[in-house]
């Protein structure tokens, strides 16, 4: 990997990542759509799986919106999926499911679709390529993350940026910006609750994630269908999975880190892809703040998910499964909304994070006060990358250099020939 002397910080990535926009087809704003109050926006559902449902329906459930498109390579998922919304959308008064795409092209069907928002929930190594698409087709997008698996795609998208610029609404999946404790919590560190922060530790220990085909499909089918366990298609469990916290690391410091020490290993699941199992970061970020991350993916049963933040004046933490707290000169303790404001953790700090990220989304597409959130997206997935590559070369790695090696990859999946 080619090393650069200075680091590239936050400023001069935008700069080089707003250099590639030369070339794209701008999202012309006659074909972006808009809305009034009281209409119904459509959705396109651009990716099947699991996530993907999941999104959807929170869109559908939070919001005033009908999924009336979907793509998928495979037929299967896209039944499974129709037979999920119909009764859903039916029940509630609106449209079923009006037109479905199966196969490689999907994409691009669903991309020249008359959908007002499509969500891309697909494997993380085609978002550059159907981002760009459903673009050009003049829609609004959410994006799921990573938005890509290497520095070139992360790259791609962060130059999108600026075609959808005032045109269109684009998110990514990163709802925990959007919890309510958790943004109660990161605007009370920002304030100086307990300081300058001075140390950050964060963990995702999780369980191991299902299977999926059978002995009859084709080897490049079950490696579709198990895109997690593949890099090339989902990056790694450190991008693919435990970048929500690294996410929320640079929230908190406002920052993406200026180099990175990590270590990865295949310690208990190695029956199956070539991702890793368990990661030992330490990320370096300005004025020498260091924060260090653990994660697992193979425990039996789910584990925990967290971060912690030092200062001079006190800490902080915060749990996926609860208890986010401030303690020390400035103490906080979420309220729980009752008549007397009395404080209660709340068991579930997640549980209204995506209900008022969608909630969000369609509003600013409602007023027309566009969302646009490929840069953050794209340093996000790029922090992550970071941290696998360090791992990966054994070596410490700065951001400048990381941008500096333009890594691509291609993945040995002929999507055309499944």
């Amino acid at each position: 990997m080619p090393k650069s002397s200075n680091p590239v910080g936050r400023r001069e990535f935008m700069k080089s990542s707003a250099a590639l926009t030369s070339g794209l087809l701008l999202v012309k704003p006659e074909t972006a759509f808009g809305s009034n109050a009281n209409s119904r926006l459509d959705v396109a559902l651009l990716g099947c799986g699991g996530r993907g449902n999941a999104v959807a329906e929170d869109f559908v459930k939070n919001t005033n919106v009908q999924v009336v498109v979907l793509g998928d390579l495979f037929q299967d998922q896209l039944d499974a999926t129709e037979q999920r919304f119909n009764p859903l959308q039916d029940g509630m008064g609106r449209s079923k499911v009006k037109k479905r795409f199966v196969g490689p092209t999907a994409y691009q069907e669903v991309a020249g679709s008359k959908a007002d928002i499509v969500i891309i929930a697909t494997p993380p190594y085609f978002h550059p390529q159907h981002l760009r698409a459903v673009l050009d087709g003049g829609h609004h997008v959410y994006l799921e993350k990573p938005v890509s698996t290497h520095v070139r795609g992360c790259m791609e998208v962060a130059s999108l940026a600026a075609a959808a610029e005032g045109k269109a609404s684009v998110d990514v999946g990163f709802q925990i910006r959007y919890g309510s404790q958790f943004v109660q919590q990161t605007r009370r560190l920002h304030e100086g609750a307990i300081g300058d922060i001075a140390l950050v530790h964060g963990f995702y220990f999780a369980g191991d994630l299902p299977r999926r085909g059978n002995a009859s499909m084709s080897s490049a089918e079950r490696k579709i269908r198990n895109w997690v366990f593949d890099r090339v298609l989902g990056g790694d469990i450190i991008v693919e999975q435990n970048i929500h916290i690294l996410d929320s690391f640079n929230w908190i410091l406002g920052s993406h880190p200026l180099r990175v020490r990590a270590s990865a290993d295949r310690k208990v699941r190695k029956d199956i892809g070539d991702v890793s199992d368990e990661y030992t970061v330490t990320l370096f970020y300005p004025d020498d703040v260091r924060a260090s991350f653990a994660s697992t993916q193979f425990l039996p049963l789910w584990g925990t998910v967290g971060w912690r933040c030092f200062g001079p004046k006190g800490f902080s933490e915060a749990f996926y499964s609860g208890g986010l707290v401030i303690k020390g000169e400035n103490p906080w303790e979420p309220t729980a909304g009752t008549t007397a404001g009395e404080k209660r953790p709340e068991v579930d700090p997640l549980g209204d994070a995506t209900p008022l990220k969608v909630k969000a989304f369609v509003q600013s597409i409602i007023d027309r006060n566009y969302h646009n959130q490929l840069k953050q997206g794209a340093e996000s997935t790029l922090t992550a990358i970071l941290c696998r590559q360090s791992a990966y070369e054994d070596k410490e790695i700065t951001w400048g250099e990381l941008l500096a090696s333009d890594q691509h990859w291609e993945t040995d999946v002929d999507i055309t020939r499944l």
